[in-house]
């Protein structure tokens, strides 16, 4: 998907802003269903394999939830999901959650807060990673069943009753940073009228968190990577002091450091993994800076390989007949082997060391979890 990158801030700003725009023009035709309308069917697949129908789900309340994995507020209610499965599954009330998200229409630079994007294979994951206890629905392919639902943001709920009539549609609650007494359980209190043969005092709230995908963000997606791929792409040299320093990392940023070379099978390998990782969180306080241990003779082969990668990050060449001093300066533990990769706070805190290739979801997860919502720094 990503091996044709980057973009000036300038042109993200823009770009994010149409897209914006593109989404909450599509949502008017996918109107939200109205209260007492019936559940519209549906076939879609599953984690599990499995293809679901609305017929599948036979309790007396079925709770649909449009959410999905790249989105932060979809992210923070995952437990309060899993908790509310757990206290109504014997209860009469079943759940299944639907991701409504076109893959194709996120950005990168969309995925600043997640480890994975809204793909099939990346539910799963997310499913197996989280504990999911409900059905995860994958509607990314066609979109049908969310235009006929009408969600407007993740996460968003839908309660019907036995007779599959809507009768809730709204949010979970109305507290997404943390559960207090003045909490309103919108959810919890729809499914509790409805357990008790009531209509929910409140049957209809806004809903707030990331915009559904439609797929008529394409294009603007394929803008976003034509601009990535002009973005300059150079490589200076530098030499173990300034290495030091950046070691040190006296800026506001996380920084990710990765020592590689044209001539390492694993680097090349991994390179691109690094490069997407920069596109997705790289509007955050976060940065990447490659180090390419080369003669200085093959500096017109390494640039050529950055360039090919769209690697418009901060990129350096050290020389490789002093390699033995530089691997000493940066960590007396280091044995030598390349690639070799450092994640570093600002203050020189180091968190993450790889000697050899990285594990890019194992990366992207300690990332995430460091940057979290807001920096914890």
């Amino acid at each position: 998907m990503m091996h044709t990158m980057k973009i000036k801030i300038e042109l993200i700003f823009i770009l994010s802003l149409l897209s914006g725009a593109a989404s909450i023009r599509s949502q008017s035709d996918y109107p939200t269903l109205e209260i007492g309308q019936p559940a519209p069917d549906f076939s879609l697949p599953g984690i599990d394999g499995k293809i679901y129908i609305l017929a599948d789900f036979k309790s007396d309340i079925l709770v649909v939830i449009f959410t999905c994995n790249h989105c932060p507020t979809a992210q923070s209610y995952e437990d309060r999901i899993i908790k509310l499965v757990d206290q109504y599954k014997t209860r009469g009330v079943n759940f299944v959650a639907i991701s409504p998200n076109d893959p194709l229409s996120v950005r990168l630079d969309e995925l600043g807060y997640t480890d994975l994007g809204d793909d099939l294979e990346d539910m799963k994951v997310r499913a197996e990673y989280k504990g999911f206890n409900f059905p995860y629905l994958y509607d990314g392919e066609t979109q049908e069943t969310s235009k006929k639902y009408g969600p407007v943001a993740t996460p968003h709920v839908f309660i019907f009753d036995k007779e599959r009539k809507l009768k809730y549609v709204g949010r979970i609650d109305d507290s997404e940073g943390g559960i207090g007494p003045e909490t309103k359980f919108d959810t919890r209190n729809a499914l509790e009228a409805l357990l008790a043969g009531r209509t929910p005092e409140i049957q209809k709230t806004k809903t707030f968190g990331c915009s559904i995908k439609w797929s008529d963000k394409r294009e603007s997606v394929k803008q976003y990577y034509e601009q990535i791929n002009n973005e300059a792409v150079n490589l200076e040299s530098i030499d173990i002091e300034q290495i030091k320093q950046l070691i040190k990392n006296n800026s506001e940023n996380l920084r990710l450091i990765n020592f590689w070379a044209t001539w390492c099978g694993p680097c090349i390998k991994e390179f691109p993994d690094l490069v997407e990782i920069n596109l997705s969180y790289r509007h955050r306080n976060f940065e990447l800076i490659t180090i390419a241990v080369e003669f200085p003779a093959n500096k017109e082969n390494a640039i050529k390989f950055l360039r090919n990668n769209h690697s418009s990050c901060k990129n350096y060449l050290y020389d490789q007949s002093k390699v033995y001093d530089m691997i000493e300066a940066v960590n007396p533990d280091w044995n030598g082997m390349i690639p070799y990769t450092l994640l570093v706070r600002p203050g020189g805190e180091i968190e993450y060391i790889r000697q050899g290739s990285i594990d890019p979801l194992e990366l992207k997860r300690e990332i995430v979890k460091i940057l979290g919502r807001q920096k914890d720094w």
